[in-house]
């Protein structure tokens, strides 16, 4: 025997109907909660102050540039040879 059973209603008659808790207002208060933090925190999170703070480890003109990877290279290969007797 097959038997279907169709109900309409909305989740909130689904919720109620089975004795479920509307959290719809707890909901809002903590989306209005993430909201303001997260305005309140958004320039400190703007692209270009984090760029900036990435950028200043990387070399700024050519020569500095030449000089870093200069020195990559010569740490790279008088490190890597091992000494023997």
């Amino acid at each position: 025997m097959k038997v279907t059973v169709e109900i309409e209603c909305t989740p909130e008659e689904a919720r109620q109907f089975m004795g479920l808790p509307d959290l719809q207002p707890m909901q809002a208060a903590v989306m209005a909660e993430m909201e303001k933090r997260v305005l309140a925190e958004m320039d400190r999170f703007s692209p270009e102050p984090l760029l900036r703070s990435w950028m200043s480890l990387v070399p700024q003109n050519s020569e500095q540039m030449q000089g870093a990877f200069l020195k990559l290279f010569q740490q790279s290969f008088t490190g890597s040879k091992s000494k023997s007797k």
